[in-house]
């Protein structure tokens, strides 16, 4: 699913009607139809219902929506914020059609009135259909005016479009001066700030996109973004009748350390709970037995151990790396490595001596920031999975730079180095090396707890030992399943109490989930009731 900007949008919108011959009034009737329906769907206690509606063309879409809801039974009321007389093309005809005596509050003043005092403290549910994606903050007048109101009150909104004030284009976390949502409904594409942008001011409220007609030939971007989620597509083609372990790959996950046998372990259970036919971990000798103690499927080999617990260096010799490396499909290497000089020496001779498809996480980012010239991954496919900290040391600026242009940045490390780079953090983003990225939307904060990042890499090297022909689709998949496991695991749980291994008891659930629900919405956050 592409990301497109506002401009982008209104010419898809164009190109539509121009092209395909779709009547733009079918566009808006579709678009409130939508928002409507998802009113009745999510909110079907809601019996006194309240669209704000702006005189352009969002509040086309309101007038839309008002009508339907009607038809539905429910205590419609409609605020315009305006007169009648402003309206224009297709937002006045669907205001005709409406046949619903709207309050008017031209103005700030207007808003004190007994009458429109009523209707906003006796709503049930407003619909925010003041401005779309067209517009460009800030909020002014009577509009600012309302917000200020709105933000006040307890009932839930739903966001038409987008929460009137935010700038779609933007791609910061949170705006001032903006409209509060509860939901966002938007249409055709996502746009920036529907995928950067904390629309919802949580991770669990519902932003989904609805089609309204038009045809994917027309729905273009040279933003160069996609929706992760779109990708798990690919996993949702039942497995062949004949199938069998050596079809879906060997992941060998390295890594561990005295005092650190928890992730390699960790990201080993993850690898095999995401499909890997066959998981193998190489672990230090002297913490083998409590990584085999993670679950009776894994298998392991042992690795010979420096003086302090770590992984030795000795184990570059050709017979150890033989019976490492033979058969297998992925590496998975990093977690709870340690960065000693013998492990180092370790992992930059292994990488030497492999052309293994390789995940790379933890330590092992830490040693190649001192080795940039390691990191390059030309010919060969190599997935590096940094958190913000891990980044700034990859990338040789601070912390506070990376997070100020996350974007740009990981795009550009990721063509200069040709590896895929899976940014983490609010929105991860994963940028390819043939320029373009992908933003994942699933996720919440229980997951800041040690021990995601390794179920992470353990997630990506399984879905790339599946889907080796489809590895860029295979790791966009693997970070929306991750973090959405990680949301079905708080449904029962809390953000407090969340732990790593629980998102893995939860993938089961994430694999089954479809995005696309059966009212026709895409569900790029939250999940359907």
């Amino acid at each position: 699913m592409k990301i497109l900007t506002a401009e982008e949008m209104q010419t898809c919108d164009r190109i539509t009607v121009d092209r395909y011959g779709i009547a733009s009034l079918d566009l808006m009737d579709n678009a409130g139809h939508a928002v409507a329906r998802f009113a009745l769907q999510e909110f079907p206690r809601a019996a006194n219902i309240t669209v704000l509606c702006g005189k352009g063309n969002n509040g086309g879409d309101g007038f839309v929506a008002a009508r339907v809801l009607a038809g539905e039974g429910r205590r419609v009321k409609v605020l315009l914020l305006g007169y009648p007389v402003d309206l224009k093309g297709d937002a006045k005809e669907m205001f005709e059609r409406m046949e619903i005596a709207p309050a008017l509050a031209p103005d700030e003043e207007s808003l004190s009135s007994a009458q429109i005092t009523d209707i906003l403290n006796q709503s049930d549910l407003f619909l925010d259909a003041v401005v779309g994606t067209g517009f460009r903050p800030p909020l002014k007048g009577v509009a600012m005016a309302l917000r200020n109101r709105i933000n006040s009150l307890d009932a839930p909104v739903v966001a038409v479009d987008i929460p009137s004030g935010w700038d779609s284009d933007s791609r910061e976390y949170r705006t001032e001066g903006a409209y509060r949502a509860d939901a966002v409904v938007t249409f055709t594409a996502p746009k920036p700030a529907h995928v950067s942008g904390n629309l919802t001011d949580s991770a669990y409220q519902p932003i989904v996109v609805a089609p309204i007609g038009s045809p994917d030939a027309a729905i273009e971007s040279e933003l160069n973004l996609t929706w992760a989620g779109a990708s798990k597509r690919i996993t949702e083609t039942p497995r062949p009748a004949e199938s069998n372990k050596g079809k879906f790959g060997h992941v060998l996950v390295v890594g561990g350390s005295y005092g650190k046998s928890g992730a390699p372990a960790m990201a080993s259970l993850a690898a095999l709970r995401t499909g890997a036919g066959l998981v193998t971990a190489a672990v230090a000798q002297p913490i083998l037995d409590s990584v085999v103690r993670i679950t009776p499927e894994l298998m392991t080999i042992p690795l010979r151990a420096g003086s302090k617990g770590e992984i030795s260096s000795s184990n570059l010799d050709d017979e150890t790396l033989k019976e490492l490396l033979d058969k297998k499909t992925v590496l998975a290497i990093g977690p709870g490595l340690g960065q000693s000089a013998e492990t180092e020496a370790f992992l930059l001779g292994l990488l030497e001596k492999t052309d293994l498809p390789a995940v790379l996480d933890a330590d092992a980012l830490n040693i190649l920031a001192k080795h940039p010239g390691k990191i390059n991954g030309r010919n060969r496919l190599r997935v590096l999975t940094p958190h913000p900290g891990e980044m700034a040391r990859l990338a040789g600026i601070s912390t506070g730079e990376v997070q100020a242009n996350r974007e740009a940045l990981a795009r550009e490390f990721s063509m200069k180095n040709h590896v895929t780079l899976v940014l983490k953090g609010w929105r991860t983003l994963i940028a390819h090396p043939d320029g373009s990225i992908a933003i994942n939307t699933t996720g919440n904060p229980g997951m800041a707890k040690g021990g995601s990042g390794d179920i992470l890499t353990g997630i990506i090297a399984a879905m790339l030992a599946q889907y080796p022909h489809l590895a860029g689709e295979a790791v966009n998949a693997a970070v929306y399943l991750h973090g959405l496991a990680a949301d079905f695991a708080v449904w029962e749980h809390d953000e407090h109490t969340l732990l790593a291994t629980d998102t893995v008891a939860h993938l089961s659930t994430a694999f089954r989930f479809r995005s696309d629900d059966k009212g026709g919405y895409v569900w790029i956050q939250g999940m359907p009731r």
